[in-house]
This record gives structure tokens, sequence and C-alpha cells, in this order.
């Protein structure tokens, strides 16, 4: 449970500690930003991915056999390291098997496992991980190119660097046709 009016007060005393007066421009900020924080930064901590991915599958018809591949779908995380936000996208692919996804469900959790202080290689392995246990998918791989403030505003100063993490889970985990196929799907361009 996130206790607001704490967090709020602790972001007006981290701006005295930096020597900032919590007046004029600055008045409310403590409020504004734990609010953000609670309700969009981290909102993915309260929420139970699998459960997410549970509701919004159906089983799989006969024809629901072939490769997903869902792309250029928007992420936002926070660095736990810095509480600097990253973004970019993010490509999910997957051969389905006993139940589908929905394509909103799969945003949706993407969402559900970004939107926390968490590292963005355990989103992607998190996620696909999620598609073989939840879904039954024969081979899942998540894809994330990201910008991380931490790495362009600060420190190295790297800007227009590009983070990019790829997990794969099930069949795709394994040297095969399923892999080629799902590596050659995922890191082709995006729209034409």
């Amino acid at each position: 449970m996130i206790d607001r009016q704490r967090a709020g007060k602790a972001i007006e005393e981290f701006l005295r500690a930096l020597g900032r007066d919590i007046e004029g421009d600055l008045a409310g900020t403590g409020e504004r930003v734990a609010d953000a924080w609670a309700d969009d930064l981290i909102e993915g901590e309260a929420i139970d991915a699998a459960a997410v991915l549970r509701e919004g599958a159906m089983e799989a018809g006969p024809f629901d056999r072939g490769l997903v591949v869902a792309r250029d779908l928007a992420v936002t995380t926070m660095c736990p390291h810095h509480l600097l936000p990253a973004h970019g996208t993010g490509v999910i692919t997957y051969l389905p098997g006993a139940r589908v996804a929905g394509i909103g469900t799969l945003a949706h959790v993407l969402d559900a496992l970004a939107r926390r202080l968490t590292l963005q290689e355990r989103i992607g392995g998190q996620l696909v991980e999620l598609l073989v246990s939840e879904l039954g998918a024969r081979g899942a791989l998540c894809k994330l190119a990201l910008t991380h403030t931490c790495l362009i505003a600060r420190g190295e100063r790297k800007s227009g660097a590009l983070i990019e993490t790829v997990a794969v889970a099930g069949v795709f985990a394994e040297p095969g046709p399923e892999r080629d196929l799902a590596f050659a799907a995922a890191l082709s361009g995006g729209r034409t």
C-alpha cells in the first residue's frame, strides 16, 4: 500500500535537502510527485500480470497456431538504480499453444510488468515466462528497445543511446526453425 502523504513529505524533504525552498513553483510538488508515482509510474506494482493474462485469454482454435507478432508497443519503466524513466518500444512474439491472448491483453501485461521499479531485462524475461506458463505458448520472445534517462541525462551522457534486450522462452530458447522464424519476425523492421 502506498502512503501518498508520507511520500509527498519525503519529496519535499528531498527538495529541501537540495537547498530548495518549497514555495512558489515548488509548492505542492511533493503531493504531485507522489500522485504521479502511485497513479502512473509504478502502477504495475499493484497489478497481477498473470491474472491479467489469464483473464484476457481464450482457448485456441484450429487456425490459431501461427506466429503472433505485436510490435511498436510503447513502453515506459522506472530505473530502480536512479529513479529515472526509460522509454521506448517493445515487440512481443509468440507461438500459441492451448490458449491465445487478445492483443490489448498483451499490451496490458507488458505495461503491468514495465510500470514498476524494475530492470529492462526483467520485464522481457517475466513476460515470456508468463506467456509460456499461463497461455501454454510453445515459444515466446520479447524485444525491448528503450532509451534510459539515466544514461543520457547524467553520468555518461550518451544522447541517443538505445538499449535493446531480447528474452526468449519455450521452443524459441533452443536453436531451430521456430526460433529462426521468431527472431526474423521480431527483429525485422517495423511499419512499412
